[in-house]
């Protein structure tokens, strides 16, 4: 995050993977069942534990409010997603709530062209939507902007989450394998996804995961 950044944010600059963005952007002109206007309970358990620190990094950060979860907490803290709408109503809630957050549409694929590094980095429901090439570059994409000692917290999908409706569902070998190189696996927790469509949570791992 540029220092002294404000929550108007800079849409100057543009990272975006055209694949998949309209669809997700669309989702947003009604109320998508991820977003549920709070931070998740499984990353309120991170702050209160003291692990968010540093500059802060909310990949796919929909409306924000993890971004803005962290910005509260006194931290530098940037959001990045595809979809336009979603920045727009995360810049609304930052100048709504007097909190300084910078939001970006950005791909995080491309987070080496952002030429930034973060302490932190916080993903909900981001690492479950890739297919198996693009997750092997999320996670390249992720080396690059965390420095060594920084963390990767995610929240994603678990194969514990019976039917096929929704996104991938994720395996804890999935995990551990994506990041066998350079990482080191802290955490895989069984935890709930919150979401606003019945039966309202959905089954989750949350991995902590220290840059090597």
């Amino acid at each position: 995050m540029r220092a002294g950044a404000s929550s108007s944010g800079d849409s100057g600059q543009s990272g975006r993977r055209p694949s998949g963005a309209g669809g997700f952007d669309a989702l947003y002109a009604g109320h998508p069942p991820w977003d549920i206007g709070r931070p998740q309970p499984a990353f309120v358990g991170l702050s209160k534990r003291g692990l968010l620190q540093g500059r802060v990094l909310d990949a796919g950060c929909g409306t924000g409010e993890h971004a803005l979860m962290s910005a509260a907490l006194g931290l530098e803290a940037t959001g990045i997603d595809l979809a336009p709408t979603a920045i727009e109503l995360a810049k609304r809630k930052a100048e709504d709530r007097g909190l300084e957050a910078r939001f970006l549409v950005w791909d995080a694929l491309q987070l080496p062209a952002l030429g930034e590094q973060f302490d932190t980095v916080l993903d909900c429901g981001l690492f479950h939507v890739f297919d198996d090439a693009e997750r092997a570059a999320f996670v390249t994409s992720l080396g690059a902007a965390i420095p060594p000692g920084g963390r990767y917290c995610m929240l994603c999908f678990s194969d514990r989450m019976p039917g096929g409706v929704g996104p991938r569902r994720v395996t804890q070998q999935e995990i551990r394998s994506s990041f066998s190189d350079g990482w080191r696996v802290d955490s895989i927790e069984p935890a709930e996804l919150e979401i606003n469509v019945g039966p309202l949570a959905a089954l989750a791992w949350h991995s902590v995961i220290t840059r090597l």
